[in-house]
């Protein structure tokens, strides 16, 4: 058993190391996640892949959550991707409160700090509508429920230190922090600004080559 072992490691110890490398990387450097869902329409469709910077807040040990140096902390506008604790899977959303904001939303209008933000409409289809929502200086499209929802309105809270009201663009059809509550800043793994690859799930997984490292 232990000559057979050793044969096998001579011949593949090349690629077992490329492989524990690639592993490593995508654990601790960079990765992609594919978003199945449209909780970030209009910005990120079903199919996408989005590139993941994994250093772009923390350096961790590869394979957890123990960060070992701190790179910086998430701002407002960001896109987050963290592994909720509460929904028990991984998450893509947006950051628009962080700590020791006050935020509010009625009626799919959100207020920061008392001062509410603006929306420039784009366009329609009866049903949805999408606007650019101005996040203090982050301009970024979202999509609305022109009946709204049990979503489009809640109460003024406070974001607590160490965690970040996070949103999805499709704001009446995302289960983010309105559902799951604050996202704890050690949950967050990294930040994405860019599509990888785009596949067209309703056209037989045709890929969508107009999305392919289209920016976020």
């Amino acid at each position: 058993m232990k000559h057979w072992l050793r044969e096998a490691w001579n011949e593949n110890k090349s690629l077992l190391l490329f492989i524990a490398l690639m592993m490593v990387f995508r654990s601790a450097v960079a990765d992609w996640n594919e978003v199945p869902t449209g909780s970030m329409k209009p910005t990120i469709v079903e199919g996408d892949r989005i590139f993941v910077n994994k250093m772009a807040y923390d350096f961790r040990i590869p394979f957890t959550h123990i960060s070992l140096l701190k790179i910086a902390d998430p701002d407002r506008g960001d896109i987050i991707i963290f592994d909720s604790s509460v929904s028990d899977k991984r998450l893509v959303k947006r950051v628009v409160g962080i700590p020791g904001d006050i935020v509010e939303m009625r009626n799919n209008i959100l207020s920061i700090n008392g001062q509410p933000l603006s929306y420039l409409r784009m366009s329609a289809d009866g049903q949805y509508v999408d606007s650019v929502e101005n996040l203090i200086g982050v301009e970024h499209s979202v999509r609305m429920n022109t009946r709204g929802s049990a979503l489009s309105s809640f109460e003024a809270v406070r974001v607590p230190e160490e965690a970040y009201l996070a949103l999805g663009d499709n704001r009446d059809n995302s289960a983010d922090s309105r559902v799951i509550g604050f996202v704890p800043r050690n949950e967050i793994v990294g930040r994405s600004r860019s599509v990888v690859l785009s596949f067209n799930y309703d056209n037989y997984y045709i890929p969508r080559s107009g999305r392919f490292f289209q920016s976020l």
